[in-house]
């Protein structure tokens, strides 16, 4: 069956330059990967006119749809709609749709209508009005050698509604007949995508070629995708799904439904539905955990307090650890993160607990805690348990990896996992 074929023009002189990383193109091609296709060529190209227009007419001649991006906005170096004139040998004229939106968009502003915003409505004489609905400039469309082609804007929350509500879902209607695209999504935590190939390579050696892996590195999650495009593909991806559950085991969160979701809410939402609370003393990670909680809304029903005690002096006065045990241990051991621990405990209501304690560097380790140590207990007041890890990485990462590591950790002792992690096998004290 013939396969669509999509190009993409990225206009802009700061793309050019590196003053702006394109990040468009990646969101564009994933939201039609999504649609099980592919972009066959991407070109980048200058705020120049005739080089956009050469472009232009080159790229159409060769393909099903043209995507561009960027050159919307009201300056003189925003040449997209011009170019494209010029392209398809049409004249610029005023287009009362797109005049329409812009005065809107001024009202529902309290912004003057000027000139320069007036030349967002000098578009292509005969061309299609794609709405905006973040923006001042409207998208368009014209057919062109056969070919279908988008302008879009190069702001990407702009870009990101436009197509997720104008586009995508004319595109998909061009989808060829027997393509029935279905994508699972797996949110993963504390393994690799490396170590991930390596477990399907050696324990599933019979992987379908037909359900197609794919990996979306994050920080902290990594997202697995299988994707079939057909009726037969669909029915051996239901075979080997609950394989690849039982091979990763409780590295997998959940699915991605609607969004993705972060660790923090998951946690949240186990707590809710247990009705119990948690409680967190901090030093190294200086509260992200209990901002990450606090981003979550219902965080109220599960979170009453947490403590940061970056100083020795206030893991005393605060949280009860001995002077005895910091002096004799240090801040970053075993003694010192189970005291934290429970003294969060003993001075809330709360049923759980995380507790951390490490060196986040780059100064301030020494040869038996080097930078990158870290000390975690977590647990409920009959079951506190300790871990102590390297995580030799730049000061944030280790920061927002210790936060999710910790979740990560009540997480499983909330869902009764007896498994080990990942991370526990890999940077776990020798």
């Amino acid at each position: 069956m013939k396969q669509l074929n999509i190009q993409l023009l990225m206009t802009g002189d700061e793309l050019m330059t590196g003053d702006i990383v394109d990040s468009n193109s990646s969101m564009i091609a994933q939201y039609l990967k999504d649609l099980g296709l592919e972009v066959s060529r991407k070109v980048t190209v200058p705020d120049d006119l005739s080089m956009l227009s050469e472009e232009i007419k080159s790229l159409a001649s060769q393909t099903d749809i043209l995507i561009i991006n960027g050159g919307l906005g009201p300056t003189v170096d925003d040449l997209t709609a011009q170019a494209l004139a010029l392209a398809t040998d049409k004249m610029l004229e005023q287009h009362q749709d797109a005049l329409s939106h812009l005065k809107k968009w001024c009202i529902k502003r309290d912004t003057a209508l000027n000139k320069p915003n007036l030349k967002q409505t000098m578009l292509p004489e005969g061309c299609d009005i794609i709405a905006n609905e973040k923006g001042s400039a409207v998208g368009f469309q014209v057919n062109f050698k056969n070919c279908t082609i988008y302008c879009t804007p190069g702001v990407p929350h702009e870009l990101k509604t436009m197509m997720c509500q104008e586009i995508l879902p004319q595109i998909a209607q061009r989808v060829p007949e027997g393509v029935s695209l279905n994508i699972t999504r797996l949110q993963i935590f504390g393994i690799g995508e490396s170590s991930i190939q390596k477990l399907i390579d050696d324990q599933l050696p019979d992987w379908p070629k037909e359900v197609e892996l794919g990996f979306r590195a994050g920080l902290p999650l990594l997202e697995v995708k299988l994707t079939t495009k057909t009726a037969k593909a669909l029915e051996l991806k239901h075979k080997y799904l609950p394989r690849l559950y039982n091979l990763l085991g409780d590295h997998v969160l959940g699915t991605v439904d609607k969004r993705p979701k972060s660790l923090a809410e998951y946690v949240v939402e186990i707590l809710t539905r247990n009705n119990q609370k948690i409680t967190l003393a901090e030093s190294c990670t200086g509260g992200m955990i209990a901002s990450l909680l606090t981003q979550i809304s219902g965080a109220s029903n599960v979170f009453e307090a947490g403590f940061v005690t970056y100083s020795n002096n206030i893991k005393t006065q605060v949280l009860n650890v001995d002077e005895k045990t910091l002096i004799q241990h240090g801040a970053v051991s075993e003694q010192t993160v189970l005291a934290m621990a429970q003294g969060a405990l003993a001075k809330t209501s709360a049923d759980f607990v995380i507790a951390v304690s490490g060196i986040a560097g780059p100064e301030g380790g020494t040869q038996e805690k080097p930078v990158g140590s870290v000390w975690i207990a977590w647990g409920s007041k009959a079951d506190i348990q300790r871990q102590y890890l390297i995580i030799p990485t730049p000061r944030v990462y280790f920061q927002n990896y210790v936060a999710a590591i910790g979740l990560d950790l009540i997480r499983r002792q909330l869902i009764q996992s007896t498994e080990v992690p990942n991370y526990i096998i890999e940077r776990a004290m020798k």
